[in-house]
């Protein structure tokens, strides 16, 4: 995916502002089942929430790393224990702002 300008990541983080968390990461990590949960989410959302339980911040910064990779999504914005991600569909549900 290609990089987003600075008023496209301000636009989805605005936009992202009044989404609960449609995925849960606990103290099982990052399972089979969260991976495939999270692409469901991006193919019909684009822009999701995650809730990450990880009490070490070095720890939650490798989950996202690893959710970034293995969902091609790129990271918008992390508050806490909440990060947002978006990946662009093929329906493209969500108009970017012009660069």
């Amino acid at each position: 995916m290609t990089q987003l300008s600075k008023p496209q990541i301000k636009f989805l983080k605005s936009e992202a502002h009044a989404l609960k968390p449609v995925v849960m990461i606990g103290g099982n990590g990052v399972t089979e089942s969260v991976l495939e949960e999270l692409e469901r989410a991006l193919e019909h959302h684009e822009l999701v929430k995650v809730k990450i339980r990880a009490e070490d911040r070095d720890e939650k910064h490798e989950i996202i790393d690893y959710l970034c990779e293995k969902t091609n999504a790129l990271k918008i914005n992390t508050i806490g224990h909440m990060l947002v991600l978006f990946r662009q569909s093929k329906d493209k549900k969500i108009t970017l702002p012009k660069r």
